[in-house]
């Protein structure tokens, strides 16, 4: 099931969410103010935030750092929020927005593969509802998307076996041999001379005709398809469009308002939402639905849209800490998960398994989720300290996913510097 909502719609939805979230104490807490209990609301942080409130002059050479870091890769701007402990320390953007809009911290960008991480939360509480295991069968005869359409595809018995776990740690046995379905449309209209782009049904039936690569639950590869597997396991459990569910069961119980799932051209951008950039020298692509025109490579290359919970969201940085604050198991923001969710979502097991959401997480404490697009780099590095740094620029550049690795250096070296300097306050409310 699909929702049919016009843009405007989204925005003024979005916009009643907002006067909705600030009424209610989603994510509470509470503190003694003599013998009164006061309840704490997160605010609307997109609305609030300014850059003015991350005032730099107690950390001599930060921004000097960010910005030679900016300069170094090409990046036009960056939106940087620090955590500590689930208290919001940090929230500032660098460099523009659009065009010489300056980056606000409540500009919203494609954070792409962050996007899995926001899925993989849906999941968790469908299954604390009873609704579904991580043990279920996903594909054929009694599996969750148990469907004639897809059942007849099924050529390979394997796919019995895939759960939603598999789904959740790239077991499922799905290669990008013959091309990662959801970043191959152009090519997929050619073959299957489809005159319009794929629905995701269509991408299901193409993905259940290959055979697996390997069997499920035995290795790992990582897949985008098997996170819109996710999305439609998701609708068809809860019977509500996967935005919606999104929303109304994780974004909003932790006080993110804007959130949204994004488009795939400029035109489509949300106010508040930054331009995208590509590195100087990257050529023009084939538009993804095969019309025969070139585009630059963040507006028109990729079926952004298609993704749904695979990478579409896109989100600020201070709401995407917040989102963290709400699954890390950590009390001063309450949890939207149980611990049992949370230990689940960030068990270690060896090098060669993803963990549920996060790309990795190390028994030391510390994890990480990536994402990257043409026009976008994001970096969510949770440390051992209860420190949790998020990186998204607006632009990319030729390093594609390697970037974070660079950008994880740039955090150790501003943590080694400036962890003991920042002013001890919780940005996530009002105060």
């Amino acid at each position: 099931m699909q929702l049919d909502i016009s843009r405007k719609g989204k925005i003024a939805a979005a916009v009643l969410a907002v006067v909705a979230i600030t009424m209610v104490a989603l994510a509470s807490t509470s503190r003694k103010k003599g013998h009164e209990e006061v309840t704490k609301i997160p605010i609307n942080l997109n609305a609030t935030l300014v850059n003015e409130m991350s005032d730099t002059s107690v950390l001599a050479g930060f921004d000097n750092q960010v910005n030679n870091y900016m300069t170094q890769w090409g990046l036009k701007g960056v939106s940087l929020s620090i955590m500590r402990n689930d208290s919001l320390l940090f929230a500032k953007g660098y460099g523009v927005a659009d065009s010489k809009q300056p980056m606000q911290p409540g500009n919203i960008l494609r954070m792409a593969s962050v996007s899995k991480l926001v899925t993989a939360v849906g999941i968790m509480v469908l299954e604390e509802k009873g609704l579904l295991t991580l043990d279920d069968q996903v594909f054929g005869p009694g599996g969750i998307l148990d469907d004639s359409l897809y059942n007849a595809a099924i050529k390979d018995p394997l796919y019995y076996k895939i759960t939603v776990e598999d789904l959740l740690r790239h077991k499922a046995g799905f290669s990008k041999k013959g091309g990662d379905p959801m970043f191959s449309t152009r090519w997929l209209m050619l073959q299957n001379h489809w005159k319009t782009v794929p629905t995701k049904e269509q991408l299901t039936v193409v993905q259940l005709q290959r055979p697996l690569a390997f069997e499920p639950g035995t290795w790992q590869d990582y897949s985008n398809f098997g996170y819109l597997a996710l999305s439609m396991v998701i609708e068809k459990i809860s019977g509500m469009p996967y935005e919606d569910f999104i929303q109304e069961k994780v974004l909003h119980p932790a006080g993110c308002v804007g959130f949204k799932l994004g488009g795939n051209y400029y035109v489509d951008k949300y106010p508040e939402e930054v331009r995208y950039y590509v590195q100087k020298d990257d050529e023009p692509a084939e538009e993804f639905n095969n019309s025969g025109r070139k585009v630059p490579r963040c507006y028109g290359g990729n079926n952004i849209e298609g993704l749904l919970g695979a990478g579409a969201w896109v989100g600020s940085t201070p709401e995407l800490a917040l989102l963290v604050a709400s699954i890390d198991g950590k009390s001063e923001v309450p949890d939207i998960i149980t611990k049992e969710s949370v230990d689940a979502m960030t068990e270690y097991f060896d090098p060669d398994t993803f963990s549920l959401g996060w790309n990795d997480t190390k028994p030391t404490g510390e994890w990480t989720r990536t994402g990257t697009f043409a026009g976008t780099s994001a970096l969510v590095k949770y440390f051992p300290d209860g420190e949790c740094w998020i990186f998204i620029s607006n632009t990319s550049t030729y390093k594609g996913p390697a970037l974070a690795k660079h950008t994880t250096e740039l955090f150790e070296t501003l943590r080694a510097r400036y962890s003991d300097k920042f002013p001890k306050r919780n940005m996530f409310y009002a105060e």
